[in-house]
């Protein structure tokens, strides 16, 4: 008896109907809520509804005339003036201190209204006296540009709203990359071993065979017993000409074959050989 009591309690605090006829105009905690609880407070400016926001009031004024395409050059001002008043009294009724600014306008737009009601009255110099209105209309049209010039620049791709930039860390080896052999210091080397070997050159009959295979074979070996070595080094004066040209005939070919670097470290330094470097 008394489950049957406490369900029937439940059903009559349950707000949600049985039958569901009608949208649900909010959740809470995931369920659907039908009608607003007795007990729920809400703020006084909690429902408040903001149609148009001003940035100022020229803004404000601006927005009268174009809305209700009012000449800027000939502005009615009793039925902007009246309009103006009335959102004034609105916002001060809300925000004493955001008032204060639309308030000085207020007295500027009565002041022109007051000067255009009085007669005309000519100048000293016989010509008219200026429209009330020049300032404030001048004053629109700065505004308006500026405004949409801002809404122009505005509408251009902005970094962090519009795309971002990516940053990509590549990591790179740092290799020792030595400065190529000049072909002219190369030729200027060779000339100074040709000279040496002419010096010491001994008067020899004799039929030899060179072989350029032989000879790369000996520089190869040479340069796996040590890291550099020096060009002159390379050849024998004292073997003659004939064994220096096909020395370096051989020392030519190891290089067009990319089996020994010739390097310099700048110009008019030593220049070296060593074998070429392999990534295996």
């Amino acid at each position: 008896m008394s489950s049957t009591l406490v369900l029937e309690a439940n059903e009559a605090s349950d707000s949600t109907p049985k039958v569901i006829d009608g949208v649900a105009f909010a959740k809470l905690y995931g369920e659907p809520l039908f009608r607003i609880p007795t007990d729920l407070y809400i703020p006084p400016d909690a429902l408040e509804v903001f149609l148009e926001a001003f940035e100022g009031p020229l803004d404000l004024l601006l927005y009268l005339i174009r809305r209700q395409n009012f000449n800027i050059l000939d502005i009615p001002m009793a039925a902007v003036t009246l309009q103006y008043l009335d959102y004034v009294d609105q916002i001060r009724e809300h925000n004493l201190e955001l008032a204060g600014e639309y308030l000085l306008m207020a007295a500027m737009l009565i002041e022109i209204k007051s000067r255009m009601l009085l007669p005309v009255k000519k100048a000293d110099t016989g010509e008219e006296a200026a429209d009330p209105r020049a300032e404030l209309v001048r004053r629109l049209l700065e505004y308006e540009q500026m405004k949409l010039a801002a809404r122009q620049i505005d509408q251009l791709p902005q970094l962090g709203r519009d795309y971002v930039r990516t940053q990509i860390y590549i990591e790179q080896s740092v290799v020792v990359r030595w400065p190529d052999v000049n072909a002219i210091d190369l030729q200027s080397a060779w000339a100074d071993v040709i000279k040496r070997a002419k010096l010491t050159a001994h008067h020899m009959i004799s039929r030899e065979e060179l072989s350029v295979r032989e000879h790369m074979s000996s520089i190869l070996r040479r340069l796996q017993s040590t890291q550099f070595v020096e060009f002159a080094d390379l050849f024998d004066p004292a073997r003659g000409v004939r064994v220096l040209v096909v020395n370096f005939v051989a020392l030519l070919e190891l290089a067009k074959e990319t089996l020994i670097e010739i390097t310099q470290a700048e110009a008019f330094a030593p220049i070296y050989v060593r074998l070429a470097y392999s990534s295996d």
